[in-house]
C-alpha cells in the first residue's frame, strides 16, 4: 500500500497560535509566511494565510495570532473555540512559560471545551541553554497528563530551524489526526479503527476466502490511491508482513491480521495519511463513522408517522442471522452478536435502551424473533442509526430501500384501519403498580418479588403471531415522574399506537393515581389531535382486589367509552391475553379512544353549532324556494293580466 492525501473534506484549516506574551508567536507566524525573520514585529498580527501549495494536501491554512493580556481574554476564548488546531508556544529560554502550559493554557482549553489537536512549540531555540534537559524529557509528563497534545517541536525563527514543520504538523493533526486511530500509550490501533479496517477488508475480499489475493490487493490500491501496485511491490509488502508476523500472510494472500499490522506500521512511522486515505475512500469521517453522504438524506415525516424496515431489509437480516448463528442452535449468543457488529464502530445493543429489550433463549441468546424485534425497536426510535448499522454489517442495497415510512396515525383513525407491522405502546402507571413486571413478562423474564424503581424510560420488544402474519409490539415504560415532562410536548403521543394504564388492583390509592394519569393522557390527546386507544390493566390479580377501586375503574371505563379493566397476575403468569388485546386495539385505532367530560362537552357544542348551521341552511333554502315560487306566481299573474 502506498501513501495518499485525502483531506477529510476540509476546505481550509484554521490554526490559532496562543501562549504567554514574549514567547515568539508573531515572529513564528511572520517567518513562516515570508520565509525571513522580521525586523519589526507588531504586537498582534491580523489573520494570515499560507499558500495552499506549501504542503502536500494543498489545503489553505489560515493562522490566527492572539494577545494574552487580561483585557483581550474574551477575544482569545472566541478564537480558540473556532480553531481546527491550537499551537501553544513557550520560550526555550524562559522555563516559567513552559510551566504555564500545564498550569494555565492546557487547563484553559479544557475549561473552554476546545477539543482539537494541540501542538506545543518551543520558540527561540537559539537562546536555549545547551545544558538543559531534552524536549522529550520535558514534555513526556505533560503529554501523559494532557492527551490532546498531538506533538511537540522546538524551533528558531531567527535561524530558520523547523519553522515550516510547525504548521505542517498542525495542518496534519487536523487532516490526519492520531487520536482516533492509535493508542499512543498501548502502541496499538484503537478498537473503532480496527472495526472500520475489518469492514474494509471484508468488502475488498471479494471471493470471501479470508485473504486479499494479489488481484484484490491491486484493486484496493487503485481504489484508494489511484495507482496499481507492481508485482514486485506486492511481494515486498507481503515479505515485510511475513517477517514480522507470519500469520499475516497465507497461501491465499494477506490476512486480516496482516492488513491491520500494515496500518499499525504506517501509523508508527508517522504515515497517518495512508490509513486516513483508506478510511475516507470508504466513506469514514474523523470520528470513524460513516459520513453523512454515505447515508440517505434526512427522513421527512410528520410526528405521527413512524419508520419500519422493508421486507428487503428483513430478508437481509434473516440471512445475516443464519450466517452468524455459527453453532446452528437457532439463537445468537453474546459472542455471536459481538461478531456480527464487529464491523460497526461499536455494538449498538450493548447499552440501554436496546440492552435486554428483547427476549432471550434458555441459553441466553437472541432468537430470530428477538433479533428482528431489536432491529424493529432501533428503526422505530432512530431510523438513521438503524440504517447506518445495517450498512456496517453488510447491507449493500440502496440504503433508502431498507426503510418504509408508515401512514399517519391520524389517517389510520379516520380510515378505521392500519397497515403497520410495528406497534408502539406507552405503559403508564403509578409507582409499584406492576409496569416493569408487565414488560419483563412480555420478553419472558421470570417474575421477581423484589422491587426496583424505574428511573428512566425502558423498552421491551417482541413479536406476536396474528392471523395476517407476525406483528411486532414495542412496550415503552413511562415512569410516573417522567409523565409531566413527556406531556409538556404537544407531540408526546404522536408516536403512540396504544396507551396502557397499569394499576395495583389491591390498592385504592394506585387506582386514584391511575385515573389522574388516564385523564391527563386523554385530555392531551383531545387537545393535540393525537387521540390514542387506551386500555386499563388491573395488575396483581393474585392479591385481594380493593372492591371500591374495582367498581370505580369499571365505572370510569364505561363513562370514557373504553374496555373494562383487564385483570392480570404476572406472578401467576395469568396475562388474560393482554398483549394480543393491545395489538387488536392498535389494529383498530378508531376504537377504545377515551372521552373526557371536557371532550364530550366540546363535541356536544360542535354538534349544537352544526345543528344551528343546518337549521339556518334549511331555513334559507325554504326561503329561497318560497321566493322562487313567488316569482313564478307573480310572473304568471302579470302575464294573465
Amino acid at each position: 500500500m502506498a501513501g495518499g492525501g485525502a483531506n477529510g473534506g476540509f476546505k481550509a484549516v484554521r490554526i490559532v497560535v496562543a501562549g504567554d506574551k514574549g514567547t515568539g508567536k508573531s515572529s513564528l507566524i511572520l517567518t513562516a509566511v515570508a520565509d525571513t525573520f522580521p525586523s519589526n514585529v507588531p504586537p498582534v498580527l491580523p489573520p494570515t494565510n499560507l499558500r495552499p501549495d506549501i504542503y502536500p494536501d494543498k489545503v489553505p491554512v489560515t493562522i490566527i495570532d492572539t494577545a494574552s493580556s487580561a483585557e483581550t481574554r474574551g477575544k482569545l476564548a472566541e478564537e480558540l473555540k473556532r480553531a481546527d488546531a491550537v499551537v501553544l508556544t513557550y520560550a526555550c529560554d524562559k522555563p516559567s512559560t513552559l510551566d504555564r502550559l500545564s498550569t494555565f493554557w492546557l487547563p484553559e482549553l479544557q475549561r473552554l471545551e476546545v477539543k482539537v489537536p494541540v501542538i506545543v512549540v518551543g520558540c527561540k531555540l537559539d537562546l536555549r541553554d545547551e545544558h538543559s534537559v531534552s524536549l522529550e524529557q520535558v514534555m513526556s509528563p505533560i503529554m501523559h497528563q494532557f492527551r490532546e497534545i498531538e506533538t511537540c517541536i522546538e524551533c528558531s525563527a531567527l535561524n530558520h530551524i523547523q519553522i515550516p514543520e510547525v504548521f505542517y504538523y498542525s495542518q496534519k493533526a487536523v487532516l490526519h489526526p492520531t487520536a482516533p486511530l492509535f493508542d499512543q500509550e498501548a502502541q496499538t490501533l484503537k478498537p473503532r479503527c480496527i472495526r472500520a479496517l475489518k469492514r474494509i477488508f471484508i468488502i475488498c475480499d471479494q471471493d470471501r476466502d479470508g485473504a486479499l489475493s494479489n488481484a484484490e490487493l491491486n484493486d484496493f490500491q487503485v481504489k484508494c490511491f489511484n495507482a496499481p501496485l507492481q508485482p514486485s511491490e506486492i511481494v515486498g509488502v507481503k515479505r515485510v508482513v511475513q517477517e514480522k508476523l507470519p500469520e499475516g500472510v497465507n497461501d491465499r494472500g494477506l490476512t486480516l491480521t496482516g492488513f491491520l499490522f500494515l496500518h499499525a506500521l504506517f501509523i508508527e512511522k508517522g504515515r497517518l495519511e495512508t490509513t486516513w486515505t483508506v478510511l475516507r475512500k470508504f466513506g469514514y469521517n474523523n470520528d470513524i463513522r460513516l459520513d453523512v453522504d454515505q447515508l440517505p438524506p434526512p427522513i421527512k415525516r410528520t410526528p405521527d408517522q413512524t419508520v419500519e424496515l422493508t421486507n428487503e431489509a428483513v430478508d437481509f437480516l434473516k440471512e445475516t442471522f443464519s450466517t452468524f448463528d455459527i453453532d446452528g442452535d437457532g439463537s445468537l449468543r453474546t459472542g455471536e452478536v459481538e461478531d456480527l457488529f464487529s464491523t460497526a464502530p461499536e455494538s449498538p445493543w450493548s447499552e440501554a435502551p436496546y440492552e435486554d429489550a428483547a427476549e432471550r433463549t434458555a441459553l441466553g441468546g437472541l432468537s430470530l424473533d428477538g433479533f428482528l424485534s431489536e432491529w424493529a425497536l432501533m428503526t422505530a426510535r432512530d431510523p438513521m442509526y438503524s440504517i447506518e448499522n445495517l450498512i456496517y454489517i453488510g447491507y449493500s442495497g440502496d440504503p433508502s430501500s431498507a426503510i418504509h415510512i408508515t401512514r399517519r396515525r391520524r389517517i389510520d383513525r379516520k380510515k378505521k384501519q392500519t397497515d403497520r407491522n410495528v406497534f408502539q405502546c406507552f405503559v403508564f402507571g403509578p409507582k409499584e403498580a406492576g409496569k416493569s413486571a408487565l414488560l419483563n413478562s412480555f420478553i419472558g423474564r421470570p417474575f421477581s418479588d423484589n422491587y426496583f424503581p424505574t428511573k428512566e424510560e425502558s423498552y421491551a420488544a417482541n413479536t406476536l403471531d396474528q392471523l395476517e402474519g407476525k406483528k411486532t409490539l414495542i412496550l415503552r415504560e413511562i415512569p410516573d415522574e417522567v409523565v409531566g415532562g413527556l406531556l409538556s410536548n404537544k407531540d408526546a403521543l404522536a408516536a403512540c399506537d396504544v396507551a396502557v394504564f397499569v394499576y395495583d388492583s389491591s390498592y385504592e390509592e394506585s387506582w386514584k393515581k391511575t385515573t389522574e394519569l388516564l385523564l391527563k393522557v386523554a385530555s392531551h390527546g383531545e387537545a393535540t389531535g393525537y387521540e390514542v386507544p387506551c386500555l386499563i390493566v388491573a395488575a396483581k390479580d393474585d392479591l385481594n382486589p380493593h372492591m371500591a377501586a374495582l367498581q370505580d375503574s369499571t365505572r370510569v371505563s364505561q363513562n370514557m367509552g373504553i374496555d373494562a379493566p383487564i385483570p392480570i397476575s404476572t406472578k401467576l403468569g395469568d396475562f388474560n391475553n393482554v398483549f394480543r388485546r393491545i395489538i387488536v386495539a392498535a389494529e383498530h385505532p378508531h376504537l377504545s379512544i377515551p372521552e373526557t367530560e371536557a371532550g364530550k362537552s366540546r363535541k356536544q357544542y360542535h354538534r349544537l353549532i352544526n345543528r344551528s348551521v343546518m337549521f339556518v341552511s334549511v331555513g334559507a333554502a325554504v326561503t329561497l324556494a318560497g321566493l322562487a315560487a313567488y316569482r313564478v306566481y307573480a310572473a304568471k299573474r302579470s302575464s294573465s293580466g
